[in-house]
């Protein structure tokens, strides 16, 4: 499980250079949680901003290989992406601390927000902050889709991959799984065929070259815990265990048809099915909720969708919501407040527990094959199609935040939501073009940025103008 004594050190020798101890590591990951708003977007640019340009933590090719892996993993691919680096560089322990504190501000917050909800029904003045955040949020995701788009598309295949992978989310509406698989097996191709094209980069060399510096964990640093059989069913078997033995507990205590049986039992289903990350599996979730539990009604679900929006963490944290409210208006023989916090907790442990399953069993393999050029072709390829994914993300999210109605059109196989022009928020849109032009003519920061507009938000809904 590894203890953290030895720490991969810089492939490139700099006096002053060198790789910080854990409890150093920590504040930053706590900065890293704190920042994470807008979505798997705006967390993975947060992320890439702080490890790889300011921190030079990790190397541009080391960050876009454990992105491509997280990518191909049920669950969130932001929190999975920390834990990542953070077993890279201090073993489990590492991973336990960044991937843990990922989701602690979005566990917190949500939590407050449930009880705040299921008390007063609403949020109240806490709309007018939501309102506000949504706007900024946008000015996030689209300085993502940027970020990362120069990143990963270096040539003209990855540019057709990334667009092809908007084109069929956006208007066909096909599994992501699909696009993925798509996208891997041409890059396969193209990387064992030794097509320059098809390696980390594009072929224009690696991103972080001597100019930009070195890195603490540069192309050809190792990892502190190295694959071993041995390991390897140790690792599953504990954090197998840590997952299932308490599902196992409560089914057999209070059976499958009581509530805390269906939430434990539900909700581990959706950590091994949630490939593409929480909207690819929010319409099912809200289906299941809402029409065979009725834990749910009808546009609670959006409301909840709302809060981990425009909280801090994976937005998969809707789920906790979902929980909570599950649990508090069937409590049983306990309290309702303290059901639903149960309820909840119970929620967020089987979703999130797999995801240090899957890390740690499989990141020692995966940085084994890194030099494959076969795999780093299909990894490559994932990325530049993860870009358009982002993007049909940043669009989805902008129709939703100007727009109060969609409607839902076909052309044949052609499927989309356009919005109906006459329900566009003025206000949502006048703060979403001050935060672009905050973020993107002024380089503000992401929490100048998302105070003032959450302030503002505030303003107009005390003003009765939103919210």
């Amino acid at each position: 499980m590894g203890d953290g004594a030895d720490i991969p050190m810089p492939d490139t020798a700099t006096p002053g250079l060198r790789m910080p101890s854990l409890a150093e590591a920590v504040p930053v990951w706590g900065r890293i949680a704190a920042l994470s708003f807008g979505g798997p977007a705006g967390q993975i640019a947060v992320m890439h901003r702080i490890l790889v340009e300011e921190r030079r933590w990790i190397s541009e090719g080391r960050f876009l290989h454990a992105l491509n892996f997280c990518t191909l993993l049920p669950g969130p691919e932001a929190q999975q992406l920390a834990t990542y680096v953070g077993w890279l560089m201090h073993g489990t322990r590492g991973g336990l601390v960044a991937g843990g504190l990922f989701v602690l501000p979005g566990l917190v917050a949500i939590m407050a927000l449930s009880w705040i909800y299921a008390l007063s029904g609403n949020v109240g003045v806490v709309a007018g902050l939501f309102f506000g955040l949504k706007a900024a949020v946008l000015a996030v995701v689209a300085e993502a889709v940027l970020r990362i788009g120069r990143r990963a598309l270096k040539s003209a295949p990855m540019v057709a991959l990334a667009a092809a992978s908007f084109v069929a989310l956006f208007l066909f509406d096909l599994p992501f799984p699909a696009v993925v698989l798509a996208a891997g097996f041409f890059g396969y191709l193209g990387g064992r065929a030794g097509l320059p094209q098809f390696r980390v980069g594009g072929g224009h060399g690696a991103t972080g070259t001597a100019k930009a510096g070195p890195y603490l964990l540069g192309d050809a640093a190792l990892p502190q815990e190295r694959e071993a059989p041995a390991r390897t069913l140790l690792t599953a078997a504990i954090w197998g265990a840590l997952w299932l033995l308490p599902v196992a507990a409560i089914v057999g205590l209070v059976g499958s048809g009581e509530v805390f049986g269906q939430i434990a039992l539900f909700f581990s289903k959706m950590a091994m099915v949630t490939f593409g990350g929480a909207y690819a599996v929010l319409a099912y979730v809200a289906q299941q909720a809402v029409g065979h539990f009725g834990w749910l009604r009808p546009g609670e679900m959006l409301d909840g969708l709302g809060m981990a929006e425009t909280t801090p963490g994976p937005l998969i944290m809707v789920t906790q919501f979902v929980g909570f409210l599950a649990a508090f208006r069937n409590p049983g023989g306990l309290p309702p407040l303290l059901a639903g916090t149960l309820g909840g907790l119970l929620t967020t442990w089987v979703t999130f527990a797999p995801c240090f399953l899957w890390i740690f069993v499989g990141a020692p393999y995966v940085e084994r094959l890194r030099g494959d050029r076969a795999l780093a072709g299909a990894l490559s390829a994932i990325t530049a199609a993860v870009v358009g994914v982002i993007l049909n993300l940043a669009v989805w999210f902008a129709l939703h935040t100007l727009f109060a109605r969609l409607e839902p059109v076909a052309f044949g196989p052609i499927r989309l939501d356009l919005p109906v022009l006459a329900s566009l928020d003025p206000w949502a849109l006048l703060l979403a073009l001050g935060a672009l032009v905050a973020v993107f003519r002024f380089k503000a920061g992401v929490i100048p940025t998302l105070a003032a507009c959450s302030a503002a938000g505030i303003l107009l809904h005390l003003a009765g103008l939103a919210g």
